[in-house]
């Protein structure tokens, strides 16, 4: 009667901690950029009652004879598909299309990633996000356009965006386009340049980072992970390039979050229902214990 009780107890925990993941989820039902989560259970150890035993040739086998003690969380994984635009009509906003990671460096110099694209410019021309943390990618300098409009950049070179203008320099019309390049309508005050006035000019490249495994990040709030011990390899890539497996940009939106609130709507009542039933065992066992105090009597 005591297994049953514990059990019960685990059972209860497993299932108030499902619980908790799906009101996650669906208090986060219009986060931008928020990857669901799922969780499963697995059993926890068996008491071996009897052994098995082998036929003879006077007698045939046995199987074993098992008494389980309840269920555990065996995870809680991140589920990211990926989910719909959501025009937002700011210019900056940045929805990636397939595959991939925006990099940023919070204040503490600590590289994170994170899917919500919601970016801006402060005023000493840091690319950021709403979070203030510095977009990466590659500056002007490093980034070489070809007469056919084939982009090259070092992964090397990877660094925080800064737009900043030089003095004299005016940039008018920033633009973030589909292959994460920066461009501006150049304006000069002065008369000491080679480039003509109202030229566009690219001003710097938003990387995309390609995460092998990206079920090993982990979440660190505020929308963003960190990589970990087991998401191997991570690259930066252009935008949407070839051979990257990393979707392109579309501006002026954000990506919505993917929970499915019929599905969670739906575990909800079978948590709900798996925990009455382990509450229920507690009971039962309750009353068998009493039943057997009472023979006393």
């Amino acid at each position: 009667m005591m297994k049953a009780l514990y059990s019960g107890v685990s059972g209860m925990r497993s299932h108030q901690t499902k619980m908790d993941v799906i009101g996650n989820n669906i208090a986060n039902v219009n986060t931008y950029g928020y990857k669901s989560q799922r969780t499963t259970f697995r059993d926890i150890y068996y008491q071996q009652l009897r052994n098995p035993g082998g036929a003879s040739a006077d007698r045939g086998g046995t199987n074993a004879a098992q008494v389980g003690y309840g269920a555990q969380i065996g995870s809680v994984d991140t589920i990211h598909t990926i989910s719909g635009y959501s025009p937002t009509n700011k210019s900056t906003d940045i929805y990636i299309n397939g595959e991939g990671f925006l990099t940023v460096e919070t204040s503490t110099g600590q590289r994170l990633y994170t899917r919500l694209g919601a970016l801006g410019f402060d005023s000493a021309g840091n690319l950021v996000d709403v979070n203030g943390s510095r977009v990466y990618g590659w500056n002007k300098d490093d980034v070489d356009i070809d007469a056919d409009g084939t982009i090259t950049v070092d992964e090397s070179d990877l660094e925080a965006i800064n737009i900043a203008p030089p003095t004299n320099i005016e940039y008018t019309n920033i633009t973030i386009n589909t292959d994460g390049t920066i461009t501006a309508v150049y304006n000069n005050k002065a008369s000491d340049t080679d480039v003509l006035n109202d030229t566009i000019v690219t001003l710097g490249l938003i990387s995309v980072a390609s995460i092998q495994n990206q079920d090993a990040l982990v979440h660190e709030g505020n929308s963003y992970y960190r990589e970990s011990k087991n998401t191997g390899e991570i690259t930066y890539n252009i935008p949407g390039a070839k051979g990257s497996g990393t979707g392109a940009l579309v501006t002026g939106g954000l990506e919505m979050s993917n929970v499915d609130l019929a599905n969670e709507f739906s575990d909800m009542i079978i948590t709900q229902r798996g925990y009455q039933a382990n509450t229920k065992i507690i009971s039962v066992v309750d009353q068998m214990l009493e039943e057997l105090v009472n023979l006393k009597r």
